[in-house]
């Protein structure tokens, strides 16, 4: 079996695609995977020089240098240090090849398309040898890595970067590419005044207990924390529903998390019927916060 699948080497300015090599694998997380690597190519610049994005099955890893960008898609089976010795070799065999010079006057997409040649004698080499003949080398990347090791990004993280922040279509100057968040649905829309009606009736307790608060030295101060706090909880969850927003995941359920503790604490202010509704109302908005994927909308550039 093979363990690189597919490697893309693109110019880090502007992401146009250099050379790539000619893959004869057609599953569909391959595929998903270069569409990945495109949407990557048109934010290099923002990105670290190093870095991985892990799926299911197969890995993506990139080594930017000197304006080049060296892409991989690899199985999930292969050591990290291993990809990365593999994009080093990459590195130093288009270097050899093409100077900076001609890399930065290419005009039209994949210009060295010869070099696949070399790429795939390269893959070959890692597939059915294990790796590179030389174990000094494999050890320096080891070194190197644990001294200066990747940045671990997320698909959501590389599309917002590449523009598609706050929900809506963004494009990056010069990339063609679009993604937005998936259309409000009916029950996002039920979500979002339920949670508007939480949220005012959280503020308008809250605001009517600061009087009695400060009549009665202060006693009912935490009941005042607790309102206002559920209150920032429910407008933030229709916030995150809304727009788009990185860490997604742990945001919703500290959400949750403060909303439910808010309503246990003022159990003594609320029957068990409003503590019910409450606690509903922002489970089904954590819901669908969760369910509201990225729609994307990425040109093929024909790799």
């Amino acid at each position: 079996m093979s363990l690189i699948l597919f490697a893309f080497v693109v110019r880090v300015r502007d992401g146009l695609p250099l050379s790539a090599s000619t893959d004869f694998e057609h599953n569909q997380e391959l595929q998903e995977r270069k569409q990945q690597l495109r949407t990557i190519s048109k934010a290099l610049a923002l990105f670290p020089d190093r870095g991985t994005i892990k799926g299911q099955k197969l890995n993506i890893y990139f080594v930017s240098s000197e304006g080049v960008s060296y892409m991989t898609v690899c199985h999930c089976s292969l050591p990290v240090a291993k990809a990365f010795c593999f994009l080093e070799d990459l590195r130093w065999e288009f270097t050899a090849c093409y100077n900076s010079t001609v890399v930065a006057l290419a005009a039209r997409p994949y210009p060295f398309l010869e070099f696949d040649s070399t790429i795939q004698k390269l893959k070959q080499q890692y597939n059915q040898r294990g790796g590179p003949a030389l174990e000094v080398t494999l050890a320096e990347v080891q070194q190197d890595l644990k001294i200066h090791p990747p940045q671990v990004l997320t698909l959501e993280e590389v599309e917002l970067t590449n523009g598609t922040a706050n929900g809506h279509m963004e494009q990056v100057p010069g990339s063609g590419q679009s993604v937005r968040l998936e259309p409000v649905t009916a029950p996002g829309i039920l979500s979002l005044v339920l949670n508007i009606m939480c949220a005012s009736l959280n503020i308008i307790r809250g605001v009517h207990l600061i009087e009695y608060t400060f009549q009665d030295d202060y006693e009912g101060i935490w009941n005042v924390v607790a309102f206002l706090l559920a209150f920032f909880c429910c407008v933030f969850q229709c916030h995150l529903y809304l727009f788009h927003s990185s860490l997604k995941k742990p945001k919703s359920f500290t959400l949750l998390s403060l909303i439910v503790l808010c309503n246990f604490y003022l159990l003594g202010m609320r029957n068990v019927w409003q503590l019910i509704f409450h606690i509903s109302v922002a489970s089904l908005s954590t819901i669908l916060i969760l369910t509201r994927k990225l729609q994307d909308r990425t040109n093929d550039c024909g790799v």
